[in-house]
């Protein structure tokens, strides 16, 4: 039993592995291969501003415009933090490995425009940073003491946003949600629930933030339809009447067999005989 307990997992196993590689890896390949490179432009440009933000940012006064144009901290005007969000996705941390990032960048904009499109990769982009970046507001406003200490002193109301890390990480957890890929899941929640566990800060709930939102986006990508269609389904289900039974149909009645019919008389000279039934045909009066 054992043993083909065993058996039945390695043969599971190895389906989700199979179908996740094909899912992940050799379908963006294939369209790749048959768009070219003008597939890719998404990645291009996330990688090229992360270079030029960082260069300019190694000089005094172009890190000060880095940080107006790109800086979003919790204690900016709401508009503001908006208006630098879109920015934001192209400036590096300060204090993260650049080259690292660049690639992860660059990885996570290609395969998503590969497997999603233009216009749903900047939508998961935005949306996860968006939420990282609206939620540190939120924890930062109930307090150090706030909610079971989910709460940030004001003091993180000063710190910069994750930048673009939180929309990688919102791209690869979506991918991972809408391909069913519990490999990729696993290492991109898994590495950020480490992450928040290992440096308890705000660039690590804002990740947590990321991936719940991916999460969320991802089950509403998948079953949207199913859950549009329920209320109605539901609506339809109440005003519809009880169906009655039918009626089951009565026996019906036994019909009696038709009445034979009465012999016939015989007319001879001799008078009527009985001839069982059969007319005479001669003058002879016999059947």
């Amino acid at each position: 039993m054992i043993r083909a307990a065993l058996a039945r997992l390695a043969r599971g196993t190895a389906r989700v592995l199979r179908g996740e590689w094909h899912a992940i890896v050799v379908d963006p390949v294939r369209r790749l291969a048959h768009r070219g490179l003008a597939g890719l432009p998404l990645g291009f440009v996330a990688a090229f501003g992360v270079i030029f933000f960082h260069d300019i940012a190694q000089h005094p006064a172009g890190a000060t415009w880095v940080r107006r144009l790109g800086g979003v901290t919790a204690d900016l005007p709401l508009w503001l933090s908006l208006l630098r969000t879109p920015v934001s996705l192209y400036v590096p941390a300060l204090d993260l490995p650049v080259w690292a990032g660049i690639t992860q960048l660059f990885l996570a904009f290609a395969l998503a425009e590969l497997v999603l499109g233009r216009a749903r990769t900047l939508f998961i982009a935005y949306a996860t940073t968006l939420a990282g970046t609206l939620t540190a507001r939120v924890m930062i406003a109930l307090g150090p003491d706030g909610w079971w200490g989910l709460g940030l002193p004001p003091e993180a109301g000063q710190v910069l946003d994750t930048g673009p890390s939180a929309a990688v990480v919102g791209l690869f957890t979506y991918l991972a949600v809408v391909r069913r890929a519990p490999v990729v899941f696993t290492l991109t929640g898994g590495s950020m629930v480490w992450e928040s566990i290992a440096v308890p800060n705000l660039a690590g709930r804002e990740h947590l933030i990321a991936v719940g939102a991916a999460v969320v986006l991802g089950f509403l990508h998948t079953h949207g339809a199913r859950l549009r269609h329920l209320p109605r389904s539901l609506a339809v289900r109440r005003a519809r009447p009880p169906m009655a039974r039918p009626n089951t149909p009565s026996a019906p009645a036994p019909v009696s067999p038709p009445p034979l019919p009465a012999p016939a008389r015989a007319v001879t000279s001799a008078g009527p005989r009985q001839c069982d039934g059969f007319r005479t045909s001669t003058g002879a009066g016999t059947p």
